[in-house]
């Protein structure tokens, strides 16, 4: 239930006040930004177009970059406009949208991930019955279920951001607005509040590492029994799964999984997961996959074929 708020819009503080700084802010995350969008987006329209990536790893890849690239709009479009502006406000609705969009598809991605990593296995550890565990049908059932699941999640983050009185002060020491950095705003004991935030994202971070690593551990303990071309190619996939997981998952278990206290290295490390990790996607699926590279090769190749008929 919505409270009766003073606090009817929010200013960010972002990375930094130095108006020196802010440009250098604006021009690195900016070109970080478009090599986000460039990069997934082109995956995802080399996995739509080409014929040879039909096989499950490449639908999930292709969810993934998608989400990559909503996730990183849920902030870094913002962050880059507010690094040219004096005056960084943000209404109190805009701000709920974006704990809600932030939250849906980061939780999307970490999903995705884990559905990877069963994909993984399966093709690994049981290849004689992997088209038919891993049907077309089957994946789309598990991929509406990882977006079904992510609605309840951000939801749950907006009816805690809800349940928050604000009166006193409105700056948010962020570059984005999050459930975090809001629990220090609210004029109220926010210990329960916390204790679900750690119940809900942290644990949802924490399990899933726990889970992806558990899976990676035996995939790659049951590569003892492949052949070496065989073990080479799926250790090359799964060391590339498992830098992406790291990645990712570490600083959200940092920032997630403890008390409502924040330290002025919290919006460096969210950089990671909100910038970092979309932006690398796309380079260790693509230069460590043969089968991406040759498939947009031969799109390339057919476009200047069909350029050249003309």
């Amino acid at each position: 239930m919505l409270l009766n708020n003073n606090v009817t819009e929010f200013i960010l503080l972002g990375l930094t006040q130095d108006p020196v700084k802010k440009k250098i802010v604006f021009v690195i995350f900016l070109l970080f930004y478009l090599g986000i969008l460039l990069g997934n987006l082109l995956i995802i329209f080399t996995i739509k177009t080409s014929r040879t990536l039909g096989s499950p790893m490449y639908f999930f890849l292709f969810y993934l970059s998608l989400s990559d690239t909503c996730f990183s709009t849920s902030t870094a479009p913002r962050m880059i406009v507010d690094a040219l502006l004096k005056n960084n406000t943000i209404s109190f609705s805009e701000c709920m949208i974006q704990v809600f969009s932030f939250h849906f598809f980061g939780c999307l991605g970490i999903f995705i991930l884990i559905l990877m990593a069963a994909d993984r296995y399966v093709a690994i550890c049981k290849p004689l019955h992997y088209m038919t565990i891993m049907s077309r049908r089957v994946c789309s059932v598990l991929v509406i279920v990882a977006w079904v699941g992510s609605c309840v999640h951000s939801s749950a983050q907006i009816l805690l951001a809800l349940s928050l009185p604000f009166c006193g002060p409105n700056e948010i020491d962020h570059y984005f607005c999050d459930l975090q950095p809001l629990l220090n705003l609210a004029c109220a004991d926010t210990y329960m509040v916390n204790l679900l935030l750690v119940s809900n994202s942290g644990a949802i971070c924490t399990v899933s590492f726990v889970m992806l690593m558990f899976s990676y551990v035996v995939i790659l303990y049951s590569l003892r029994n492949h052949s070496a071309e065989g073990r080479k190619k799926a250790l090359s996939t799964c060391i590339s799964h498992i830098i992406v997981v790291v990645l990712f998952f570490g600083p959200c278990i940092f920032i997630y999984t403890r008390p409502a206290t924040t330290f002025s290295m919290d919006k460096m490390i969210a950089v990671f997961y909100t910038i970092g990790t979309p932006l690398l996607n796309p380079l260790i699926y693509t230069l460590r996959n043969a089968e991406v590279k040759n498939a947009m090769r031969n799109i390339w190749s057919k476009k200047q074929i069909s350029d050249g008929q003309r």
